[in-house]
Order: structure tokens, then sequence, then C-alpha cells
């Protein structure tokens, strides 16, 4: 048992040993050592004498006593100093004066008193822990080992060199038992049969001579006397029996020698735990094993100055005063100590614990008690305290402890139990968020709580209940309570009227939001993640039970809340509280009926007020904006002026007041909303109508450029005006008071209200849009018009694309202008109210009848410029939207007049083909034929099978028809004849079954416009012919051509065409009107000869 534990008088005259008894495991005597047996272990006498308990002393001569004690210390330290210690004993005492802040006068006095006391009886704490690796020295391989050990002292030395001379052999065999007296050598158990003996037995061995004092310690192998007869059984090699022959010259009972460790005490340190080789006494074995020593110098018969006081009590209150001038040093140097003691004070406090052999565990105590103190009084880190709980901890045995001890213990336990909650009570005080470090020490010393309220030794002395989270749980609430009160008999009004309590009612719910706020994002996260108790729900719970109560006793009548000062403060007040009851969100189990649930309801009869003072406030800043508005562009990129940057801040400032007042109740959110929507768009108009008329006001009347600018700046105002408007759902987050009221307003409700309201408004500000953009268009529309009749009226002899230069430089310049003052999408708008307007000129122009192609040709050229300039590779109107379908006609229009005679007479057989596809009647009757192109011999072969249904002549009701086949256009085929099959007499549906094969190359059937013209005539009496109809076959598609065969087609798999007949139109169409206006064109006039000819048979033909 530690000395620790039954020391109160180091001089008790009763039994001086008794303390060493009491330091360590059993002690071998003398008697044991020679006989090697076991003595009886006197039990610890108890100190409880109420004579042995120190008298009570004053504080300065406690302190004057404690320095002595530390003086003491210093002056009588043993052994070699451990690495990092301070050696020098000048700086020790220098450092104990400054640390006992003591005057030189009283040091030198205190260091002479201390000189004049007997110094200590010296000693050496041995314990032999184990060996391993020695030799076997018996027959069976193994040994019986045991160790002797002592101290020898100066005088044995000079004995031992002053004894008859020996022979070699004999001195080598001086050991201990020839150097150290019988009654000073100490011996441990005998180990039996092992080579890897245990011991861990402790001596205490007295030291006489620090400075020429040795250690010795021998160890045997145990033989007794045992027959060699009964030896021969153990024999298994020729080792076993040279060991039993060995055995046989030696005495009976002679043991034998294993190994000797010798060490000088002063090179030892006060604490030495080594394993050290076994020496041999002969070269035979010099491999000899290793043994385990542990070496504690300690002092004996001690007379400090504080020698009645238990040794540990010393060592903490030697412990609290350096550790308070450890703090101290650093605060004077403006510094935290962060827990490690100096080097200077690490020393004393190791000597002392040495010397007066205070076990680990007991150490650990004293440094807990000390800490545990000094941490209620100064300020240092926590992790000290945990470190030292943690040590008792691992350490903790219960019986270790006298009764005084463990009350004391507990009693540390509890205060700073209680001083710890005393802090978290005042968390906001004590661990100010301002301060640097705070939640550092708030979380080291919930750590230290926790750790010390887990320890075993707290549970088995200390009470349990209520638990450790549950006291901080009220500590907290408390705490809350007396913020509370403080904050609102600080905040107290000094003059009370309705006004000023306001006010200090806002300053304190704003206090109280801060406070919950820093609440949950830094303190409960200090709490919960160190001692699972959600503060933050606590304090919420009652600061909102407080306020609510707070709250009914401040609030005006409701007949003096409209007026303009109480209305502001109580919507701030509103929007306090809302942020207030908002934080319920961060609760771990929300409760829906909290006291504040319901607050929005003292407030319902000053919403009209609220939303009247919003659309006040915008309209009169509005009207202020536009009033100073100069109507110039903010930049080159943001080409409207600067009244819509108010204006945007208007409808920014309503949202965000919607979106603070955040009303609980659906049905009445909803009318706010709609309120909010008509307020803003009738905004909207107001804007309208004010900035058109401020253009009006500072436009020159004289000067068009001036007034196309600021109809370009409102145009643009506008537009971005719709811009925000068209926002409104997005920033107002119409969806989520969608999903609010959707089992209260219904959704076709909802948008019926305010998506109308919102589309109205932005049907208004389009309309406004495109009214500017026609004003700036009529600009333009008659300049446009001009140059578009100049091109049209141009000379033939100039080129078409010369003469349209004067109309792109003229929209050059006037559409570069507006591109500057416009934003695109106007300027788009404008772009495609000018391209409607050129449409219908250019399509006026085209049709006018001109035989000069180059007329229609400069129409086409502007077409295609105009398209060109109005896409503008991309930066302009898009394709989709130039290519309309009035665009599309006119541009095919114009590309059919400025072509050739030719070309335009194949466009007439493209025109007549796809009408012979289109048509289904067969009103005059229907011809079926087979056509195909034989490609290896260039072959057109055609098949006339039968006509069907031809109209009755009226004379006798029958007719004389026969087929005529040609291929259109003849100046495609100049040398191919035209073909007819034979007249079928009176017959009104006739069979030919006739082929014709007409020599033509696969490139003149694949031109468009190629067909195979059949026509139908009537011969009557008179050998005259009528055109019954006649259909069109286009040739590409033929087979042959249209599969690109090079082989010969067959014949089989040819599909029969049955072809409605058609009659040509006495009325001429566009084409051959366009022709006729060609009468100088030969060519042109012979077409519209024979098409006229055949349209007059067919009319003949009906009659």
């Amino acid at each position: 048992m530690d000395s620790g534990d039954q020391e109160s008088d180091i001089h008790q005259p009763e039994d001086p040993e008794k303390e060493m008894d009491s330091l360590g495991p059993h002690r071998i005597t003398r008697r044991e050592a020679r006989y090697g047996k076991r003595g009886t272990v006197r039990p610890p006498q108890s100190t409880n004498e109420p004579d042995s308990q120190p008298k009570p002393v004053s504080p300065s001569v406690q302190h004057n006593l404690l320095y002595g004690e530390s003086l003491y210390t210093v002056l009588h330290r043993m052994g070699r100093p451990e690495p990092g210690h301070v050696s020098d004993d000048g700086e020790l005492y220098e450092y104990l004066q400054k640390a006992f802040n003591m005057e030189p006068d009283e040091h030198k006095a205190i260091l002479e008193h201390v000189k004049g006391l007997a110094p200590p009886i010296f000693c050496a704490k041995v314990t032999v822990k184990q060996a391993k690796g020695i030799l076997g020295k018996d027959v069976s391989g193994f040994s019986d080992p045991y160790c002797l050990l002592g101290i020898e002292s100066r005088a044995d030395q000079q004995s031992r060199e002053n004894s008859p001379s020996r022979d070699k052999k004999q001195k080598q065999k001086a050991v201990v038992r020839n150097t150290i007296p019988e009654d000073r050598t100490h011996r441990t158990q005998i180990k039996v049969q092992t080579l890897n003996p245990v011991w861990d037995e402790t001596f205490i061995l007295e030291l006489d001579d620090l400075e020429h004092s040795k250690f010795h310690m021998d160890m045997w192998d145990s033989d007794e006397a045992v027959p060699v007869r009964s030896k021969l059984g153990e024999i298994t090699d020729l080792h076993s029996l040279k060991r039993i022959l060995k055995d046989a010259r030696k005495d009976k009972g002679q043991d034998d020698f294993l190994g000797n460790v010798v060490l000088r005490v002063r090179d030892l340190k006060c604490k030495e735990d080594c394993w050290y080789n076994l020496e041999p006494r002969t070269e035979t074995y010099p491999e000899r094993g290793q043994c385990h020593l542990q070496f504690l110098l300690t002092h004996k018969k001690r007379l400090g100055m504080l020698n009645k006081t238990p040794s540990y009590i010393v060592h903490r209150q030697l412990l609290q005063q350096i550790v308070r001038y450890e703090i101290t040093h650093h605060q004077a140097t403006g510094t935290t100590w962060n827990g490690e003691i100096g080097s200077h004070g690490i020393t004393i406090l190791y000597l002392h614990a040495t010397q007066k052999d205070i076990s680990e565990f007991h150490q650990g105590l004293a440094q807990w008690l000390a800490y545990s103190k000094l941490y209620q009084s100064l300020e240092f880190s926590s992790s000290c305290l945990l470190h030292h709980i943690t040590s008792i901890e691992y350490l903790w045995v219960q019986g270790r402890l006298q009764d005084e001890q463990k009350a004391e213990l507990a009693e540390s336990f509890e205060t700073l139990l209680q001083y710890g909650i005393s802090l978290l009570k005042k968390y906001r005080l004590m661990f100010p968020l301002s301060a640097p470090r705070s939640l550092e020490r708030l979380q080291g010393l919930l750590r230290v709580l926790i750790q010390m309220c887990k320890t075993k030794a707290f549970r088995e002395m200390c009470s349990l209940t209520p638990t450790l989270q549950e006291r901080v749980s009220e500590a907290i609430k408390a705490g809350t309570h007396e913020w509370f009160d403080m904050k609102r008999q600080h905040l107290q009004p000094m003059i009370q009227n309705h006004e000023e309590n306001l006010k200090s009612l806002l300053s304190l719910i704003t206090d109280i939001t801060s406070d919950l706020q820093n609440c949950h994002k830094t303190f409960n996260k200090c709490f919960m993640t160190t001692i699972k108790v959600d503060i933050f729900d606590l304090t919420f719970q009652e600061l909102e039970e407080l306020v609510s109560k707070h709250l009914l006793s401040q609030l005006p009548p409701l007949n003096m809340g409209s007026k303009p000062p109480l209305s502001e403060l109580l919507y701030q007040l509103y929007l306090m509280l809302r942020e207030l009851h908002q934080l319920h969100v961060h609760q771990q189990k929300s409760d829906d009926q909290l006291p504040l649930s319901g607050f929005h309801r003292s407030f319902v009869q000053l919403l009209p007020s609220w939303l009247l003072k919003a659309y006040s406030t915008a309209h009169e800043r509005v009207q202020r904006a536009v009033q100073i508005d100069q109507l110039v562009p903010l930049s080159e990129l943001q080409k409207h002026s600067a009244s819509t940057v108010d204006l945007s801040t208007c409808f920014t400032q309503i949202g965000r007041t919607w979106q603070q007042l955040d009303w609980p109740d659906p049905e009445e959110a909803f009318m706010i909303m709609v309120k909010f929507t008509e307020d803003m768009c009738r905004i909207a108009l107001i804007y309208c109508s004010l900035i058109k008329k401020r253009a009006d006001d500072l436009s020159d009347r004289g000067d068009a450029g001036q007034a196309a600018n600021k109809l370009c700046l409102i145009v643009n105002n506008i537009e971005q005006l719709r811009l925000i408007v068209r926002t409104l759902p997005r920033n107002l987050d119409w969806e989520r008071l969608e999903h609010k009221t959707l089992d209260i307003v219904g959704k076709e409700q909802f948008h019926h209200t305010l998506h109308g309201q919102l589309h109205i408004a932005v049907g208004c500000l389009d309309h406004e849009i495109r009214g500017v953009v026609q004003a700036l268009a009529q600009k333009l529309v008659s300049g446009i018009a001009k140059h578009l009749h100049s091109v049209a009226a141009a000379n033939d002899s100039k080129d078409p694309n010369d003469s349209i230069v004067p109309l792109m430089k003229f929209l050059e310049s006037e559409l570069h202008y507006m591109n500057q003052n416009l934003v695109q999408e106007n300027f788009n708008c404008l772009l495609s109210l000018l391209w409607s307007h050129i449409l219908a000129v250019i399509s006026s122009l085209s049709k006018h009848s001109n035989p000069s192609s180059r007329y229609y040709q400069r129409l086409q050229a502007a077409l295609k410029n105009l398209e060109s300039c109005f896409h503008a590779e991309g930066c302009g109107l898009q394709l989709e939207d130039l290519h309309t379908p009035v665009f599309t006609d006119l541009e095919k229009q114009l590309q059919v007049c400025s072509s050739s005679t030719r070309k335009i007479i194949e466009c007439y057989y493209q025109q007549m083909i796809q009408q012979q596809l289109e048509s289904t009647s067969e009103k005059y009757g229907a011809i079926t034929v087979k056509a195909s192109y034989l490609p290896s011999d260039q072959k057109l072969r055609v098949e006339i099978l039968n006509a069907v249904k031809l109209i009755p002549r009226n004379s006798n009701g029958s007719r004389d028809p026969f087929v005529q086949i040609t291929l259109e256009p003849k100046h495609l085929f100049l040398a191919v004849e035209q073909r007819s099959t034979q007249v079928q007499k009176d017959e009104l549906n006739p069979l030919y079954d006739e082929t014709f094969d007409f020599l033509v190359t696969p490139e003149q059937c694949e031109v468009a416009g190629s067909c195979l013209l059949l026509s139908v005539f009537d011969q009557d009496t008179f050998l005259s012919t009528n055109l019954v109809g006649e259909a069109f076959m286009s040739l590409k598609d033929l087979p042959g051509l249209q599969k690109k065969q090079d082989g010969n087609v067959q014949t089989t798999n040819i599909p029969q065409r049955r072809l409605p007949l058609i009659q040509p139109k006495p009325q001429g169409d566009r084409i051959t009107e366009l022709l006729n206006s060609r009468r100088s064109d030969k060519e042109a006039a012979a077409f519209v000869k024979l098409r006229n000819q055949r349209a007059r048979q067919c009319v003949k033909c009906e009659r």
C-alpha cells in the first residue's frame, strides 16, 4: 500500500518501519532471506487518532511551511536529472522564490532554517520484476532461480579491499554474499524450473553514501541435496549426463551462479525502469540473459516543514501554488496558459513525488483536487481537468482511498459540478461569442462534466439523480428566465406611452431573436455533440411563452393602431414576431400549438392600412422617378432610362413586403396577393401614361430625330416594364401560394383571378409597345415605298443590283439608328412591321403587266437583298419569320416572271402536271395508258389502252374519238413528231391498244416540266376536229427513268395509269398572261395562240 494512503505523521515514534512496509509489495525480511520462507505480513495500523491530526494554522504560516517543504525537496534531491528537467539547484530556488512571491530576506531565512534540519534517510526502492533467457543449470535444462540484492557502501568496499588475498577464482566469487553483510542482504522467492522467472517483488534499501554506494544483485540457481540415483531417470541425452556428473563433483546443496548486476547509485535517475544484462563471472557462458529492475530513490524519516500533513495533500498544495504562478505569469505577459507547467515546476513536483513515494494514483488524485479547485477561480484550459479525470478513471480502485480522501474527492466532484452548472446557467454572459475561444472553453467544460459523471469514482461516491442532462436542462431554463427578466428591465422605457412601449418591445424581441439564432447556429451544436441536450428547444419554448405573456400587456388598443407612427411600429413588430416564431422549424419535435402560433390575429385589422401604405409609397416613387427622368439611355448596353430602375425597385419592395408578411391564413393571404397584383398592374399602366407625357414635354416639335429618339426610349422602358410584370409569378412565388390555398380557393379560381389580372396587364403593355413601334415604323414606310417604286421604274439597261443601292443605303441609315436606340425585341417588332409593308409594296408592283423580264429581275433582286438585310446573319429577324406565305408566293412569282420564255413555258407545264395530279373528277372522261422508258434503246414507249366516259355529242349522242400524243414543251423535243391513234367510230368508251415509240434521251425527259400530252379529239363529218379533253403525264417519274435501270424494263411490270381528262380554261392564268404580254417574242406568241385555240376547240366541242 502506498505511503500516501497511511502516512499522517512521519515521525511516529511507535513504529518507524511501518511506513516503509506500506510503500509497496511485500519486502523480504532477513529471516526470510536466510531460511527462504515468507514472514507474516503485518496489517497497517490506523492513523485516525485525534492527536495525529495537524493543528490549523494561518494561511501565511501555511504558505511559509509549504515553501520550506519545497526548499527541503530541492536541497535533498537524489539521482541524475530526467531529460528536460532542470539540474541547477540555484535555478530551482529562484523559480520557487517567484512562485511563492518571497522576498530575498524571507527566502534566505527559510533556506537557512531548512539547511539546519536533519537530512532524510536516502533509500532505493527496488522492484525485481522478472528475467528472461537465463541459463539452465539443472539436468532438466531449467533452473530454480532466486536473487540476492543489497547496497555496497564505501565501508564495505574498503573492507573488501583490505581482506586477505585470495586466488583469482575466489575473487571472482566475491559477489553479494562475500561483499554485503547478511543483515543488509535481501532475497527473492525461488521460482521453480523456469528460464523466464517472474518475481515482481519490492525491497527498500537504505543508502548511506549516495556518491560511492553501489547496487548489487546476484541471481542463483537453488540446488537441494538429491541422491544421484534419483536423478538417473532424468537423463535424456549426453548433455544431461554431463550435468549429473558435474553436480556429483559439487558440494551437497551448493547453488549455481547465474549472473549479477552491479550499478553505481549516483548513475541512477530518480525513477528507472530497464532491462539489465546479467554479467558472468567466467567466460564460459557470456550470454546469461537479462533482468528487469525498477528503481525509485525516496526519502525515509524526512524532517520537512510539513511532516505531519499527508504526502498527497502537501503535493496537492505545492501543485496548486505552482499552477497558480504559471497562470498569473502567463496573464501578466498577455497570453493564456495552455495547461503545461514549465520545466522548473515539473522538476520540483517530480522530485517531491518521488521523494515522498507518492503513487501515480495519489499523484493523479492530488492533481485533480488542485486543478478542479483552481479552475473555479482562475482561467485556464479545461483540457487539464479532462486529462486528470481520465487518469483517475484509469487507476481507480476504491479500496486505495481512506474515508477522508473519499469525502474530499466526492466534494471536489460536487463542487465542480455545481460550479459548471452555474456557468452553464449563465452561458450567454460567461461564454459570449464576441470573446475569442468562447466555444472552445464551453465545449471543454461540457466534456469535463460529462466525463466526470461517467467515471467509476463519481458513480460510486456521488448521487446519480438528477442526471447531468436533467441538471443542465433545468439550469438552461432558469438561466433563460433570468436573462429575459434582465433584458426586459434594462429596456424598460423612461417615458410610458404606446410608442415608447412598442419601441422597447421591438428591441426586446430583436435581442431574443438574435439570441435564439445564436443558440441554434452555435451553442446548440456544442451542447448536442457533447452532452446531448437540445438547449435550442428548451430556450425557444421558454422565450415564446415569456414573449406571448409580455406581448398582451404592451400592444396598444386596436383603434389607435392605424395611426401612422404606431402603424409603422406595429408592422415592424409583426415582422419581428414572425421571424421569432419561424425559428420553430429548427425544433426537433415541432409543436403546432406554440404560444405564438396565432400571433397574426392581433394584426388583422391593420392589414388595409399596411397595403395602402405600400401602394402609396410605390406610386409616389414612380411619379418622382418620371419627373426627374431626362429620357436618356443608362448605358450602351442598357437602352432604357433611369425611371425603369426606380420602377423595378418599387416592384421589388412590394414583393419584399409580401414575403415579409407571409400571412399564415391561406384565404387572407390570397386576398392580399390579389391586392398586391392589382396595385402593381395599376402602377405599370400609370407609368406608361406618365412616361409618354414626359416624352411629349421633352420633345422638340421641329426635331424629328429627337422625337424618334424619345419614342425609342419609351418603347424600351415599356418593354422593360413588361418583362418585370411577367416575372411577378416567380418573384411573388405564386406556385407556393397556389399549393397553400388549393383546398380553399381552388386551382381554377386562382388562375382566373391572378393570372387573369396579369394577362390583362401584359396585354395592355403589349398594346402600348405596338402603338409606339407602329409610330416609329410609319416614319419609315413612305421612304421605303418611294425607293421601291424607283427600283421598279429604273431603266432596263441598268443592272438590277445597281438599281437597289439607294434603297439599301436608306435602310442601313435608318435601321442602324433604330438598332442603337431600341432593345432587340422591340427592334425585331419594328422589322416585322416594315417587312410586312415591303412585301405588300413589292406584291403590288409585281402585279403590273410588264413585257420586260428586267422589271421583275429588279424586284426579285430587291426582295433578296431586303431579306438578307432584315435577317442580318441571324442578328435580325429569323428566317422562319421572314419566309411568310406572302413572301413564298411572291418569291415564286418573281422567279417565274423574271425567267426566259422557254423557262416560263416549262413552268406552265409543271403547273399543268400538278393540276393533273390534283384532278379527281372524270367530268370529261378519262384515258388509260402505260408509259415507260427503255434506257438500252433510249426509247420512250407509250401504250394507249382506252378512253372512257367521253362526253357524248349533242346531235347523235356518240363520238368518233382518237388520241393525239405529243411531247411537251416543244423546244425540248424539236425532232419528235406528234403521233395519233386510229379513230374509233361511234364510241364513248373506245378501246385502242396501240403502242408508240419515241426516240428521246434521258436528259430530255428529266427536265422539269417535260411531259406526255395526251389530247382526245372528236372527228366530225366534215373532217374537222374538236378537243374533248387533254391529260398530262410527267416523264421524269416514268419507269426506266425513275429507278435508273441499266437494262430493258420488264413490260409486264409497267402499271396502268388512268388519267382524268381536263380542258384548258378560256380565261388565261398568270403565266399565259405573262407570255401574252411578250408580244414581240414569237415563241411566246405562238404558245399563247395554240393554248387559246385549244380552249376554243373545247368550247366548240361542248356546244
